[in-house]
């Protein structure tokens, strides 16, 4: 009983969607839950009961305290919580990147960074920028918009249930799925960095261990391939180098004949270590993940295309507020 009870706290310890407070030390935001706290500190106790019983979710500041003051609460280690306390430093003496600072959200891109402390820093640069730069995806991302209702509907993005063998986590991209004379490719990558970030923020662990995306390209038509000009190419591209989370496999499934037409556009415009992650099938899937809908692998035991669809609508719809939060993170150009 004891072991499970310590997996339950470990959980909620990683899990923060259901914090409802925030503690903060010497810049470094700590998502925390107001019971744990009381239930292990008197001084906690008392400050929710009197000072802070009025605030929904207080952020409390704790001045004479260091991040790494909080090790035996938290099980963090001190030299990931050193470099958390840097990246907070140079985030504020450098305003303009204008960066998410909360310890999950820094930990996240240090993990996905291999905790070198200057790939991290160029990649805050690199994914704020693009932030700023792509309006057209970023801006106004209410999850209630006309377009981006039909978009989830119709199901353009669907992260799988659980991971693959290597524990990565699995996303189908349905390159065809929408109308190309009704829906913007814009809108459709709109959709799907939506999608995206919140998975980012639902599974971090699964997310940092790198991204499989499997392109179903079932019923891709001239107007599909017209939508994806080379400029727009060369942005989704760029994207995908941007988040912090890698593409550790792209394959391209249902491919038409003449798909390689459309991949050495893209081709083009990758890494040679993204080039050498591509993959293209008439059909299938080679990835190994029992959760893959039946719509794509016939030996797939995951809920359908339809019912993916269905469930992340429903996620993004619950996270409204997730969404006004992202806005407001994004580089200054001017």
């Amino acid at each position: 009983m004891k072991i499970k009870q310590m997996e339950v706290l470990k959980r909620l310890q990683i899990d923060t969607n259901f914090t409802d407070c925030t503690i903060v030390v010497n810049c470094v935001e700590f998502k925390c839950h107001k019971i744990i706290l009381s239930a292990g500190s008197e001084y906690f106790q008392r400050l929710f009961l009197d000072e802070y019983k009025k605030w929904l979710f207080p952020v409390i500041p704790l001045p004479n305290v260091t991040p790494g003051g909080l090790e035996l609460e938290s099980n963090t280690d001190r030299e990931e919580l050193q470099q958390v306390r840097e990246l907070c430093v140079w985030l504020n003496e450098n305003p303009k990147i204008n960066a998410c600072q909360t310890y999950e959200n820094l930990h996240f891109f240090l993990h996905t960074c291999k905790f070198d402390i200057e790939r991290t820093k160029k990649k805050l640069k690199v994914f704020y920028q693009m932030r700023a730069e792509r309006t057209e995806w970023f801006d106004n991302c209410d999850p209630m918009l006309p377009e981006i209702q039909e978009l989830l509907k119709l199901g353009v993005f669907l992260p799988v249930d659980g991971v693959d063998e290597h524990q990565r986590k699995v996303v189908i991209i349905r390159t065809a799925v929408h109308d190309p004379k009704k829906h913007t490719q814009n809108n459709v990558f709109k959709t799907s960095k939506m999608i995206l970030d919140l998975l980012l923020k639902l599974e971090p662990e699964n997310c940092a261990r790198g991204i499989v995306a499997i392109m179903d390209m079932q019923g891709v038509q001239l107007g599909h391939a017209l939508q994806l000009t080379p400029k727009l190419i060369k942005r989704s591209v760029e994207s995908w180098t941007a988040y912090p989370c890698q593409p550790k496999l792209l394959e391209f499934t249902n491919a038409p004949r003449h798909v390689n037409i459309l991949l050495n556009t893209f081709r083009v415009f990758m890494t040679p270590k993204i080039r050498s992650r591509v993959i293209v099938r008439r059909g299938g899937s080679m990835v190994t993940c029992k959760q893959l809908p039946r719509d794509l692998s016939k030996d797939g035991q995951g809920p359908s295309y339809n019912e993916l669809a269905i469930k992340w609508k429903s996620l993004l719809e619950q996270n409204v507020d997730f969404y006004v939060e992202q806005g407001k993170y994004k580089s200054i150009l001017k």
